[in-house]
């Protein structure tokens, strides 16, 4: 059985992956300091697949601690969630987005280099585009400057994987995903996150539900077909299924060179209006939202080119955006059930 390290395992993407994983015979490891996550996604995960899998209380930013966890340690591979990831907060707090995602990763490929025969699948992000002037992204498409600290973090992150995976002859592949939403099909997990969500699903859902109140949204007078902002939105259950595969490919040795990068996402677009509508079609519920000014930070438009990903992965998302806004509803039904209990 491979030994997998999963960091940042508790968070939303990550636990959704260490259930695929478990699913696929892997013995996971979880490393999750609990700074955007709760210990009771454990339960939730034991819940799911009848497993519950080893876990460290350790901020692998602090560099003696990530040391002192790792030091005994032989893992076949490494899948690397742990970082912030709001792209309002790192520009209000650049700094500490700064210290804890670059360090986690310095601190983890620090122990690749001595264990390179280490798989290693980088969360990486589609920010790194920046704003790009083509549609839909390749990964070829200019890396632009950043328009966020959170999307230069990312940036910076993929040079040191490029440089290191070069100099120390490891096995990495940087996985650039666009926007993950939705939850597990069973109800049982699913986005959660600690105080007033950042991202677009989670506040529809707590909005529909009556935990918050009006839906902002961020602007209508971006140059797009309704005014507001398109993303690419991607069941975070096809995304997790995406990791397990680009893991595979490495412990497989079918890389083609020490770092491989692939867009995860499903090459189409979606507005901000049209999740709206999207979402009240699939729960049947009517939001109530109002249009504020844009969010600093945001870029108009990014939705993927995954052709690379078909080609070379055997990979492709399956799930639709309508799919995604039921499991996420689901979920968030199920949060509000167990808190009324």
């Amino acid at each position: 059985m491979k030994k997998i390290l999963v960091t940042g395992g508790l968070g939303y993407i990550g636990s959704h992956t260490v259930l695929e994983l478990i699913e696929q015979n892997y013995e996971v490891i979880i490393a999750d300091d609990l700074s955007n996550s709760e210990e009771s996604v454990l339960e939730r995960i034991n819940d799911v697949c009848g497993i519950k899998p080893e876990w460290y209380n350790v901020d692998l930013s602090d560099t003696n601690k990530c040391n002192d966890f790792l030091k005994n340690q032989k893992f076949d591979g490494i899948i690397h969630f742990a970082a912030f990831k709001a792209v309002g907060e790192s520009v209000k707090n650049p700094l500490k987005y700064y210290r804890n995602n670059l360090l986690s990763l310095i601190n983890v490929m620090s122990y690749l280099k001595t264990h390179n025969h280490c798989a290693f699948i980088f969360s990486s992000s589609c920010t790194v585009y920046g704003q790009a002037e083509n549609l839909p992204i390749t990964e070829n498409s200019e890396i632009k400057t950043a328009e966020s600290p959170y999307g230069n973090t990312k940036q910076i992150c993929e040079e040191i994987l490029k440089e290191s995976s070069a100099a120390y002859d490891l096995k990495s592949i940087a996985l650039r995903y666009f926007n993950p939403i939705g939850a597990h099909p069973s109800g049982k997990i699913g986005e959660l996150p600690i105080g007033v969500p950042q991202n677009l699903v989670p506040f529809i859902t707590q909005s529909a539900a009556g935990i918050l109140g009006a839906l902002n949204v961020y602007g209508n007078d971006y140059p797009t077909h309704d005014g507001t902002a398109i993303r690419d939105y991607i069941h975070v259950v096809d995304l997790a299924q995406a990791h397990i595969i680009a893991l595979e490919r490495l412990l497989n040795n079918k890389n083609a060179s020490p770092i491989e990068i692939f867009n995860i996402g499903t090459g189409k677009g979606s507005s901000v209006l049209e999740v709206i509508k999207a979402f009240e079609k699939a729960s049947g519920e009517k939001l109530d939202y109002k249009i504020t000014g844009r969010r600093e930070g945001d870029i108009t438009s990014a939705y993927a080119d995954t052709t690379r990903a078909k080609e070379i992965l055997k990979w492709e998302s399956k799930k639709t955006l309508e799919d995604a806004l039921k499991d996420a509803w689901r979920w968030q039904k199920k949060l509000g059930q167990e808190n009324s209990d």
